[in-house]
């Protein structure tokens, strides 16, 4: 590795010891959740992991560093600190360079488990195609397109084109496993009725799957987990309020990687915080999904 990467006591340990390890983001503690929110959720989904067996290395930029399993006083630092920056790939020399504190989204973090030899992320959305701008695809799928780790996450953003990320995710191979399901999930509600390729129900099926996936040279999988049946949100409503959010974030010129942060917190508030209880349940479910698999594929 050429980067600088440092890795947490608890990784340097699972590692020396051949224990299955879940890579978790930075992006949605300092970016995803409110505070105090979003520095609970990101140590319960830690807990989460080691719940079912295997060890949790929640990545992050810190000093010039790629560290690799926070300890949980750097973790606060990156729920509390205003100097926090949003890290995708293009992002990471430069904020490695100038030694500044940088959250990873999916990409980033899916390139620096690769790389740090984690087979398998946790997260609770990945990115996708955007709506009305065919363009602007997030670097979540060509990193998923080019890394051989499998993301176990609860569909694409519900913000996002669903229908043009399914066939992007389609055209650079990259296989989408319904967990106990035929459709993908739309983050917050149960399916957005596009159809998933294969249903999963064991953590061992999903395994098989993508040992044999990487065998046959393919690189990202996805496992995609509905929110719980007692949280999830209709989808039709949803629509309406990201309509109207959308439509108001044109109004105000909101624009780059800001959008996504502002539809989220209009989400929240137009839902009076179901949202947000939806968002919590599914990271916390996708770490303790992510952590089976990661054991079944230490095996």
């Amino acid at each position: 590795m050429n980067a600088p990467f440092r890795f947490g006591p608890h990784v340097m340990e699972a590692r020396a010891s051949h224990q299955p390890i879940v890579a978790l983001e930075t992006v949605v503690v300092a970016f995803g959740l409110p505070r105090p929110a979003n520095l609970q959720v990101a140590l319960e989904m830690e807990e989460a992991v080691r719940a079912e067996g295997a060890v949790p290395a929640t990545i992050g930029l810190l000093d010039g560093q790629v560290v690799i399993g926070l300890t949980p006083d750097e973790l606060e630092r990156f729920a509390e600190d205003a100097q926090v920056v949003k890290v995708s790939r293009r992002d990471l020399p430069i904020v490695l360079a100038r030694r500044g504190i940088g959250a990873t989204t999916v990409a980033a973090t899916v390139w620096a488990a690769a790389r740090a030899g984690i087979p398998v992320v946790a997260t609770g959305g990945i990115g996708g195609v955007h709506r009305g701008a065919p363009y602007d695809v997030s670097n979540d799928l060509p990193t998923l397109a080019a890394e051989p780790v499998l993301v176990v996450c609860s569909g694409a953003k519900a913000i996002l084109d669903l229908r043009a990320t399914r066939e992007w995710l389609e055209t650079h191979g990259i296989p989408i496993l319904g967990w106990g399901v035929e459709t993908l999930p739309a983050f917050y509600s149960a399916s957005s009725g596009l159809p998933v390729d294969a249903r999963v129900d064991s953590a061992e099926e999903a395994a098989a799957i993508a040992r044999t996936h990487w065998a046959l040279g393919g690189k990202g999988i996805l496992v995609a987990v509905p929110p719980p049946a007692s949280l999830a949100l209709p989808m039709e409503p949803l629509e309406e309020i990201l309509q109207e959010a959308l439509r108001e974030a044109e109004e105000r010129r909101v624009q780059g990687w800001e959008v996504t942060p502002f539809l989220l917190a209009r989400m929240a508030e137009r839902t009076a915080g179901e949202s947000v209880q939806v968002n919590r349940a599914l990271l916390l479910e996708n770490a303790r999904i992510a952590a089976r698999i990661a054991r079944a594929l230490a095996e």
